[in-house]
């Protein structure tokens, strides 16, 4: 089997690479100027296509003989300005590749999009693969970018693709991926003193790629799958991080005042370039929740079980 990979040089690319280099031939599809550094220790080739995901012809040339696509390539920002660039890469990026697979007849797609196209509720604590997206003050520009994503990726099985979507929560991998979702560990290493009063949602980046794979195997397509290990409050996960790395742990809980002048202050650095923080209004409200992304679906289906959050941490140094 043939595979191509999309956001195959990020965090979550990368691991998919390795696992599902045990089921066929992988191929990257890559942007000319894509750094490898995350893929240089894999023991497998990888068949290299340059081009870009704005450019349906670079997608259609690399999809000579691929049998399954996977679609990990996306950005990933909470900042307001990001807002069209969102929607350009992770929206219409995604639609070019739908087309390109329904124009060649390549039929088979695993669409990776994210816990935040689920939406969120200030009324339910406890969502599901079911749960309905809903306008809400708590939906980002990312989350909304990354749910009309999915809507391409089921407009392409109405069409006639075979999909399988998976929503990530956030991934734990290695300190050293320094990729988005490992922002985390650095808020740690610099011994930051707050904690919002939230819980996180997490998973090991190898558990969720492995689930993925599983998911292919058991040819699960038409279906969509929350990928979570579990909810654990930012102060219990922050001390976990603190006595993995040595660290002193945040130890004063962040007060709504305080939230609102911190997100205040921020925003105006932002404006003059002398913040990249993704602390915002919205972000700042969504760390204050306490919800869970249900995994009870693929945890089921799978029989899956899960490596534990210390194990995690201490392989992540």
């Amino acid at each position: 089997m043939n595979i191509l990979i999309t956001g195959i040089t990020g965090l979550f690319g990368s691991y998919l690479a390795k696992e599902f280099a045990r089921l066929g031939a992988i191929h990257g599809f890559i942007r000319p100027e894509s750094s490898l550094r995350l893929l240089e220790d894999v023991d497998f080739p990888i068949t290299w296509h340059k081009g870009d995901l704005a450019d349906i012809e670079s997608i259609e040339e690399a999809l000579g003989g691929i049998d399954l696509v996977i679609h990990a390539a996306g950005k990933v920002s909470f900042d307001s300005r990001d807002k069209d660039s969102l929607h350009h890469i992770n929206v219409d990026g995604t639609t070019n590749l739908v087309n390109a697979m329904l124009n060649t007849g390549v039929k088979k797609l695993l669409h990776v999009s994210s816990v935040s196209a689920i939406g969120r509720s200030p009324e339910l604590m406890k969502l599901d693969e079911n749960f309905k997206w809903t306008e809400s003050p708590l939906n980002t520009d990312y989350g909304i970018s990354k749910y009309l994503a999915e809507l391409e990726a089921w407009r392409g099985e109405q069409e006639g693709l075979q999909l399988i979507v998976v929503n990530p929560s956030i991934l734990l991998g290695k300190v050293s991926d320094d990729r988005s979702s490992t922002d985390l560990y650095h808020y740690v290493l610099e011994e930051n003193s707050y904690y919002p009063k939230g819980d996180l949602n997490y998973i090991d980046v190898r558990d969720a790629a492995r689930q993925a794979r599983e998911l292919v195997e058991h040819e699960a397509w038409g279906e969509r799958f929350i990928l979570n290990h579990e909810r654990i409050s930012y102060k219990i996960f922050f001390e976990k991080m603190a006595t993995a790395f040595g660290k002193k742990a945040p130890h004063k809980e962040v007060k709504p005042g305080l939230l609102n002048f911190v997100v205040f202050f921020n925003t105006i650095f932002r404006k003059i370039g002398l913040s990249k923080s993704p602390l915002n209004k919205k972000t700042a409200m969504i760390s204050q929740q306490k919800v869970f992304f249900d995994n009870t679906k693929v945890t089921k289906l799978l029989n899956s079980h899960y490596r534990g959050l210390d194990e995690t941490l201490n392989w992540s140094k």
